[in-house]
This record gives C-alpha cells, sequence and structure tokens, in this order.
C-alpha cells in the first residue's frame, strides 16, 4: 500500500494439554511451547509495529509461588526484545536443569501450558508500554485473575464504560481494552461468587470450593452475560488463573480468527498460514472459529466452539484479504490475484487497447500479488486480441509465416519499475527540504520506458490519502518521461471511516472525500454539505438502532468515474509533463474476488454494526467542525 495505514493486530494462544516432559520426551525440550509462540508472533509480524506482549500461566502450581509471568515491549525491535527478555531466564541453568521439565516448572518463569501472545499495531492513542497487551486483572482468588488480549475495537464504549460505573466500579482509564477487561472481570468475579454462594451450604471448606469452582466454572454464560452489549468487531483471547482459557469472535465476523488442535495441542492465531507453518500442518485441518462463537478450553483439557452472541449478518473484513493478512494463506492468494485480473478491462480501455506501448508494473511490495492476476487477465484478453487479428488476416487471405508471427510476437510488457528505498530518512527540518526528500523515497528502473511513448501501468492494493502518490511515486514515476502513468487500485475508493480496528477514522484524511469536496465546490453544491451536518446533528438524537448514514447522500451527487477524474487531479503534482489517470476496484467485482468477505462499509458506508453508522455521522461532524478527532 503506497499510504501506510496501520494493521490490524495480531494474536496466538497456546494450551500444551499434555505435562511438559511429554513435550521433552517427544522433541527434546520442555520450552515446546515457548518456540512454537515465538515462531506464531514472528510469522504475524506484519500485523505488530507498536509491540508485543506474553503471559503464560502455570497449571496446579503450589500457593505462594508465581503461576502468571508476563513480559512486554515496545522497543523498535519489539519481538526481539520480547523473546530475548524471557530466554534470559534461562541462561544460567545447567543442562541437567534445562533436561529437568519438572524443576523448570517450579523454578523458572515461562514454564507454563497455557500462553497467550499479542502483537500492537495502535489505531489511536500513545505508544507506551502500559498499551501492550495482554492486559492483566489481578486477584488473590485464583479463579478471578483474568488475562486478556485482543484484535478489537469497540463503537460504544462511552455505554460500556458507563455500565462499569453503574456497577459501582471505578476504571482507572476510559478506553476499549480497560473497559472490555473490567466488564469481563465483573462478570467472572460474578460467576464465581454465584458458585461460593452455591457449594457453601454444602458444606466443603473454602479451599475445596476453590476446586469446585474451577471445575464447574461455565465460561460460555460468563462470555454471553459480558458481551451482550459489544458493538464492533473483535477478537479476545482470555486466560483464566486456575487454567480455563477462551477465543471469542464478534458476531458478524468482522475480525479473522483461526485454531487447531490435536491430543497435545490448541493453537489459536488471527492468520491461518501462521499455525500452518508453526505445526507444519494442512490447509484444511485449520479450523476457523465462527462468528459469534468462543473457542473454549477448559482446565480439563475440554475443547468446545461454543455461541456466545446471536450471529449477524456475515461481514468479515475485506481490507483483511486485499492487504492486511498475509497472502501466504492461499484462499487470500488466489483473491488478491483475482483482484487483479478484474482490472483488465478498465486497464485496456484507459490505454486505448495499445498494449505495444504500455509498460506494467506494481508499486512495491504488497501489490505484487495483484500484479500476477492483472498480468494474468492482460494475457487472457491479449488472447482474444490475437484469435480475432488471425482470424482477419485468414479472412482476407493475408496470413502467412510474417503476419502469424507479428501476433504470436505479441505480448505484455512487464518489468519492476518502483523500488522503494528502505534506507532513506528524511530528518530534515525544514518543509521545503524534507519534501525533496520525501519525493525519493522510491526509486525507478531507468532506460526501459520509451519517452513521451510509453504510457506506464502501475498497480496498488489501495489508496487512501493519495500523498505518497502526490509526492514520491507519481513524481519520481515522471522521471522516465512517460506519456501518461495510470495508478490502478485493488480496492473500491475508500470513502468512509472504520471504527473496528483500522485506523482511518477522519473524514479529511480519505482522498476520495477530499475529491467530493472538490466537486461540490466547483459546481455550487456546499450548500448539501450544510445540510448534511444538520441531519447528522439530527441524527444524534436517535436511538442508535434508528441512525443512518447521512454522508451517502452527497457520494450519490457524483459517479465513481467523476470522484475518480477529480482524485487523480489531486494526486498530480505540479509541473510534471506525462498525464495522470486513477482507476479504481468496483465493489461489485471486490465481492467477486472475496465473495465471503464482503465487510466493505469504508468502500460502501453500510456499515455492520448500529454503532457504524453513529460513526460516520460522527466523523462528518467532527470534520465539519474542523474537530481533529476520532469519532468513537
Amino acid at each position: 500500500m503506497s499510504d501506510p495505514i496501520k494493521h490490524e493486530c495480531g494474536l496466538a494462544m497456546i494450551r500444551l494439554l499434555k505435562p511438559l516432559d511429554y513435550y521433552h520426551k517427544k522433541y527434546g525440550t520442555a520450552l515446546y511451547g515457548l518456540n512454537k509462540m515465538n515462531l506464531l508472533l514472528q510469522k504475524q509480524r506484519n500485523r505488530g509495529q507498536d509491540g508485543a506482549g506474553l503471559v503464560t500461566i502455570k497449571l496446579d502450581s503450589t500457593p505462594g509461588t508465581r503461576y502468571i509471568s508476563r513480559r512486554r515491549s515496545n522497543s523498535p525491535q519489539y519481538l526481539k526484545d520480547l523473546f530475548d527478555g524471557v530466554f534470559s531466564h534461562f541462561q544460567d541453568v545447567t543442562t541437567e536443569q534445562l533436561n529437568d521439565p519438572e524443576w523448570l516448572k517450579a523454578n523458572k518463569p515461562y514454564t507454563g501450558e497455557l500462553l497467550l501472545g499479542h502483537l500492537r499495531y495502535g489505531t489511536h492513542g500513545a505508544n507506551t508500554i502500559e498499551t501492550v497487551h495482554p492486559f492483566l486483572r489481578q486477584n488473590n482468588w485464583i479463579t478471578r485473575n483474568l488475562v486478556l488480549a485482543g484484535n478489537f475495537n469497540l463503537t460504544n464504549v462511552d455505554e460500556l464504560f458507563g455500565e462499569l460505573l453503574a456497577f459501582g466500579q471505578y476504571p482507572k482509564e476510559k478506553s476499549d481494552t480497560v473497559t472490555v477487561l473490567e466488564k469481563l472481570g465483573h462478570f467472572l468475579d460474578d460467576e464465581v461468587q454465584r458458585l461460593f454462594n452455591w457449594f457453601k451450604p454444602e458444606g466443603y471448606s473454602n479451599q475445596e470450593i476453590n476446586k469446585l469452582i474451577a471445575e464447574h466454572l461455565d465460561v460460555q454464560r460468563l462470555l454471553q452475560r459480558a458481551c451482550r452489549k459489544f458493538d464492533g468487531g473483535y477478537v479476545m483471547a482470555g486466560l483464566i488463573g486456575h487454567g480455563d482459557a477462551f477465543v471469542l469472535r464478534d458476531p458478524g465476523g468482522i475480525r479473522p480468527a483461526f485454531y487447531y488442535y490435536d491430543d497435545e495441542i490448541v493453537v489459536v492465531a488471527s492468520e491461518r498460514p501462521a499455525i500452518q507453518t508453526s505445526l507444519n500442518i494442512r490447509y484444511f485441518q485449520v479450523k476457523e472459529l465462527k462468528p459469534g462463537h468462543a473457542l473454549i478450553i477448559k482446565k480439563n483439557g475440554i475443547v468446545s466452539e461454543e455461541p456466545c452472541k446471536e450471529p449477524e449478518k456475515l461481514t468479515p473484513c475485506s481490507f483483511e484479504r486485499i492487504y492486511f493478512s498475509r497472502g501466504t494463506d492461499r484462499d487470500i492468494y488466489l483473491e488478491r490475484k483475482k483482484l487483479g485480473e478484474l482490472l483488465a478491462d478498465k486497464i485496456l480501455k484507459a490505454i486505448n487497447y495499445d498494449l505495444e506501448n504500455t509498460v506494467f508494473s506494481f508499486i512495491p511490495n504488497t501489490a505484487e500479488v495483484a500484479f500476477f492476476g492483472m498480468i494474468k487477465g492482460l494475457e487472457a484478453r491479449l488472447n482474444d486480441i490475437k484469435s480475432q487479428k488471425i482470424l482477419a488476416l485468414t479472412e482476407n487471405g493475408d496470413l502467412n509465416h510474417d503476419t502469424l508471427q507479428k501476433v504470436l510476437n505479441m505480448s505484455i510488457k512487464a518489468e519492476k519499475l518502483a523500488v522503494k528505498d528502505e534506507k532513506l530518512r528524511t530528518f530534515i527540518a525544514d518543509d521545503a527540504s524534507r519534501g525533496q526528500m520525501v519525493s525519493h523515497v522510491y526509486d525507478v528502473t531507468y532506460g526501459i520506458v520509451q519517452n513521451e511513448v510509453d504510457t506506464l501501468v502501475l498497480i496498488d492494493d489501495s489508496i487512501v490519502r493519495g500523498t505518497t502518490l502526490r509526492d514520491s511515486i507519481i513524481y519520481i514515476l515522471s522521471t522516465l518521461r512517460p506519456k501518461k502513468i495510470i495508478i490502478v487500485s485493488s480496492a473500491p475508493q475508500i470513502r468512509y471511516p472504520d471504527c473496528y480496528g483500522i485506523d482511518m477514522s477522519k473524514m479529511k484524511e480519505f482522498v476520495a472525500f477530499r475529491a467530493l469536496v472538490e466537486l461540490l465546490t466547483q459546481d455550487g453544491k456546499l450548500h448539501l454539505m450544510d445540510e448534511v451536518y444538520e441531519r447528522c446533528v439530527a441524527q444524534e438524537k436517535l436511538p442508535i438502532e434508528q441512525m443512518q448514514n447521512q454522508v451517502k447522500f452527497l457520494y450519490d451527487q457524483y459517479t465513481d468515474d467523476q470522484i475518480s477524474a477529480k482524485i487523480s487531479e489531486l494526486v498530480t503534482p505540479e509541473n510534471i509533463f506525462p498525464d495522470v489517470q486513477i482507476i479504481y476496484q468496483s465493489i461489485d467485482d471486490l465481492h467477486i474476488a472475496c465473495p465471503n468477505h464482503k465487510g466493505d462499509w469504508y468502500f460502501s458506508g453500510n456499515y455492520p454494526t448500529p454503532g457504524g453508522m453513529r460513526v460516520v455521522n460522527r466523523a462528518y461532524i467532527n470534520y465539519m467542525k474542523n474537530n481533529d478527532e476520532r469519532a468513537y
């Protein structure tokens, strides 16, 4: 993606179903779980930039000994720092001790059977160590200890926070993570107390009741009560002190979660390939956690997938398929190729079918798979063109070796033209000098393009703000002196804010919205913006279930092509020779390419939860009031 936007967070959970001695005998190390967690997080590091964290819990520990261990890092090399710190605890052990699982569990941290790891890519807020997951809610009662990590944003934190106050709580901060932690913690406390009150009249001692609570704690009931009013996209993973664990997914399936288990291990991760690689298993062995369900692992090792919230219309995030998740997932790889393939006809029309004088490339590196698909689509069309030419030559009696060879030699010219200079840093303070440096973030391959003859076509996964295109990519491509530059987005126009986890919450940052404002201004329709503002303000008085996206009305004034044409103007740098055109994927073709992931609210404005409708209207209000805040 030429315009960087923040990714989704990533999580990984492991439950070892056998004693540590089992893994030592079979795999040669009692640190099998830690090694697998390290690999799971490394294979998902595309989902983290701000930090990483790890918690382990030892089962059946002796009272008075530490059974929960946590380490977090927000250093630039967060994963290295995290695991350097974890494994430093084993540097002073002897070979004999390292080969004694029982001794390790009794004497060293991070040797638990339950492990929860997290990669943070914060959408909002400071990058401090306090914001890095997992979070702890500690208590002297082992069954009341709660560890939480997840990939989520909730749209109704204000209401949930108000509920906590109504419970009599006094939260230390107002954020979705702390609010969720305390909400789950409240109902965990309630379930534990309910069981205590149930068993106490039976004459059991408090120590005996502790064991009975651990055995009878109904995690499904706990989650059903706690998440009843959650509005947003979420995958939440939790560990309870005595050894129960869960992973809960939102009812629309907005955020992804996958799992695998056998008689040795349970593994959950945000991405399927991470599990496949870490455990060396097949694609079909990994299951997707059903929306509105929780994967529950009881302390006794029983694993079940239980409904916790009534399923809603499935709207898995399509950006996961376009950009966020690694393309090593078989389905995602094929979908990204299809996204590129479906753009072939639009591209051919834009170049007037002049393949002889067109060079195709991509903007490194995440658009490479879509590029392969684009080339495949163009080659299919080229075969049609060749067939038509051969038929015409045959009908006219002009088919001979030379004319046939000329047709067969027609090909797609694919080259790598733009290469990002990862080492370039713009530390210069003054704006003019810094702007000149930014324009050279990308290098180009010289000597390939015919000056003032060739058209350049480059595919990108998506275009959010357009600033990198204007300030760097298009400018540096213009130095090749092509006749025309066409930038193709494998995603549709991003028009609306996201509120389920992606760092896209302010309307003014979208180049599509800026293009809309420009069109309204030039056509004398700015009064419509004031009218929509008044409607958005009026919506605030309605029950959340009745709210509707009022901003759609403004986009309805223009066609997609009109907005794309204006975007083309906005991203064209001053004083360059070639014409610039931006081509976007259509929403219909997006759904063809990604048929099972139709969460497209940032493109269409069709939010899957009521909270989304409120967020888009509030985001517009903020824009009109020049209020630089997120809308949730």
